[in-house]
C-alpha cells in the first residue's frame, strides 16, 4: 500500500511553521504546524477547535474566499490544514492571507463564530480567549514567512 505523504515528515524534527505539503490538480494544501518537536507540546482540544472556528470565519470572509477549499485541524492534532485553489490564489498569496487572518484573529473582537447548539455540536468547548492567543502566537511565527520557507525541514 502506498505510504501517505505526510507520514513521511520526521515529525521529531518538525518545528512549528507553515510548509507546502502537497498540491493535487489545483488544490494546494498547506500545513499550518504548530506541535513543538520533542516536546509533546499540542494545542488542548479548545484551543484547536476556537483556533477552527476564528481563523475559518476570517479566511471565507477574506477577499480571497473564493479560492479557499478548506481550513481544518489534522487528526493528530498538531497543527492544522489549509486547502485553496492554487489557480486562484498564488502560495505568496496564501502566506500573505495566512498572515492577514491570524494577525486579525489576534485582535478578533467580535462574539466567537459558531458558538451555540444549532451552529456547532461541541459548541460549549470553544474559547475566544484562547483563540486569540493562539493566533497571535502563530501570528508572530509566520509574519516574516516566505516561499522559500514552505520546505520541510531535512532529517
Amino acid at each position: 500500500m502506498e505510504r501517505i505523504a505526510s507520514f513521511t515528515v520526521d515529525h521529531n524534527v518538525l518545528t512549528p511553521g507553515l510548509y507546502l505539503s502537497r498540491r493535487d490538480g489545483n488544490v494546494v494544501t498547506f500545513d499550518l504546524r504548530f506541535k513543538r518537536p520533542n516536546t509533546g507540546d499540542l494545542l488542548s482540544n479548545s484551543e484547536m477547535h476556537s483556533v477552527e472556528h476564528v481563523i475559518a470565519t476570517l479566511l471565507r470572509n477574506s477577499e480571497h474566499k473564493d479560492a479557499v477549499v478548506y481550513f481544518g485541524p489534522m487528526g493528530c492534532q498538531t497543527g492544522f490544514y489549509f486547502l485553496f485553489d492554487g489557480d486562484r490564489l498564488t502560495n505568496a498569496q496564501a502566506i500573505a492571507l495566512l498572515q492577514d487572518v491570524f494577525s486579525h484573529g489576534a485582535a478578533y473582537n467580535e462574539p466567537m463564530p459558531g458558538c451555540s447548539a444549532i451552529e456547532c455540536g461541541n459548541y460549549k468547548n470553544l474559547s475566544l480567549p484562547e483563540a486569540k492567543a493562539c493566533c497571535a502566537w502563530y501570528s508572530g511565527l509566520i509574519a516574516s514567512w516566505a516561499e522559500e520557507k514552505l520546505v520541510y525541514p531535512a532529517k
